[in-house]
């Protein structure tokens, strides 16, 4: 069996209506728009988290941020604990005889210990806490000093001047063609579109007809459109991509969080698009949670597709597994499920599924359709907007109407088993 190379490709607070597949008509995202069209669209696609860091860990171990051991945002100093010591698709992937590499944000631990060199990965270009400045390449947050933040392996290189996200796609290029015969496994987490908003204004030029902050996100979104497409015509080039298993997603919503100032201010920004969905990052609201995603695999998934149920982050891990190894990984191993069956037969009918978000004392859950939320905010303020609530998503995706007066036995139920889950995560802290 000739085993499928695998690109993981992540963006950084992308939202649901950032992309032209996704219902963006103001942005241009030809290569992502392309990627989607030649393989599995899913609209019913979430993180295991509404933030970074333990969304990562999920795609990266298949399991919930609890079961991972990374719940929150991590800190950028270098006494901070990562993502603790676990199988993750790198390891197992180069178990079978892998190449592994990951270009761009770690953010799963600054010290090398909890590096990517450490946890599966054979190579790493890129930097390893949460945001870097796109041009110097230097971390401001969070730190006592501005700390330059880029690393090839355990070296710290400059590349002063050049920017990021063209850098992380062409150093993902260069690993790809490096590969030769062997099956590889290239992790591309970019940090665009995260703040700090920068862009070339090469890029900035094209969308002069845009609001000012919406301006810039097009710009450093058609950036990342641009590296994704040089990832697809270097595999095109090498005649790899029918074998080639090609993932797209975003870390968790768009991010209202102030851009390029240290004032504290937290919800100023309004550049990035939930497509209509309610909250944006930092919130379990559809809008921080709900995310687009595509998966291409030319030899074997049909083209054209909207996947017919809901996925989350943690399927990923299973999934490939399984696309690799023939047959789905023990049960047990991982908190999410393999979804090639539905992927091989989109038309087939989806099962209801029950997904858990729990984040900074909220708690939500999708059981089927209905959605529970439990101190829900709208973004990473403190403020809640909705203290417990019930939404049929099937009708209501904008989680406008609260039916839990209206359906008391159906909240009854679906609280109870989101608080038992919740103590089984307290448990497993």
């Amino acid at each position: 069996m000739t085993r499928p190379n695998v690109v993981v490709i992540y963006a950084d607070d992308l939202g649901y209506g950032d992309l032209g597949c996704f219902g963006a008509d103001d942005l241009d995202t030809p290569a992502l728009d392309a990627l989607g069209a030649s393989g599995v669209r899913f609209g019913q696609w979430y993180s295991n988290s509404p933030v970074c860091s333990p969304s990562r860990a999920s795609l990266l171990t298949g399991r919930y941020p609890a079961r991972a051991g990374v719940e929150n945002i991590l800190a950028g100093s270098r006494d901070t604990a990562g993502l603790p010591p676990q199988p993750t698709l790198a390891s197992e992937l180069r178990d079978r005889g892998y190449r592994t590499g990951v270009f761009g944000k770690w953010h799963l631990g600054v010290e090398s210990s909890y590096g990517p060199l450490q946890r599966g990965f054979d190579t790493h270009f890129g930097f390893r806490a949460g945001c870097v400045d796109y041009y110097s390449h230097i971390y401001y947050w969070g730190a006592t000093n501005p700390t330059h933040d880029l690393w090839a392996d355990e070296s710290e290189v400059w590349s002063d001047g050049e920017y990021l996200t063209t850098l992380i796609a062409e150093r993902a290029a260069a690993f790809i063609e490096s590969c030769g015969d062997r099956p590889f496994f290239c992790y591309v987490p970019f940090n665009a579109p995260h703040y700090p908003l920068h862009a070339p204004a090469s890029y900035v030029s094209l969308f002069e007809h845009l609001p000012p902050e919406r301006r810039i996100m097009a710009a450093m979104i058609k950036a990342l459109d641009d590296g994704v497409a040089l990832l697809l015509e270097t595999l095109d080039r090498l005649g790899l991509r029918d074998d080639t298993i090609v993932f797209f997603s975003s870390d968790n919503g768009p991010s209202t969080e102030e851009r390029n100032w240290l004032n504290g201010d937290e919800i100023a920004y309004r550049g990035g698009s939930a497509g209509g969905l309610r909250g944006s990052k930092g919130s379990v609201f559809e809008g921080g949670v709900r995310v687009p995603a595509l998966l291409s695999w030319p030899g074997a998934v049909p083209a054209g597709t909207e996947f017919p149920g809901v996925g989350a982050m943690m399927d990923l891990v299973p999934t490939l597994l399984h696309a690799v190894d023939g047959s789905p990984p023990p049960d047990g191993d991982h908190d999410g499920v393999s979804l090639l069956p539905s992927l091989a037969s989109p038309s087939a009918e989806a099962e209801p599924r029950w997904i858990g978000w729990d984040y900074a004392t909220q708690l939500a859950a999708r059981s089927g359709d209905w959605k529970l939320v439990l101190g829900a905010r709208e973004a990473m303020g403190p403020e809640v907007a909705a203290r417990a609530a019930l939404y049929d998503l099937a009708a209501d995706p904008g989680e406008r109407h609260d039916l839990s007066a209206a359906e008391p036995e159906r909240f009854g139920a679906m609280l109870a088993e989101l608080l038992a889950w919740a103590d089984g995560n307290a448990r497993a802290r």
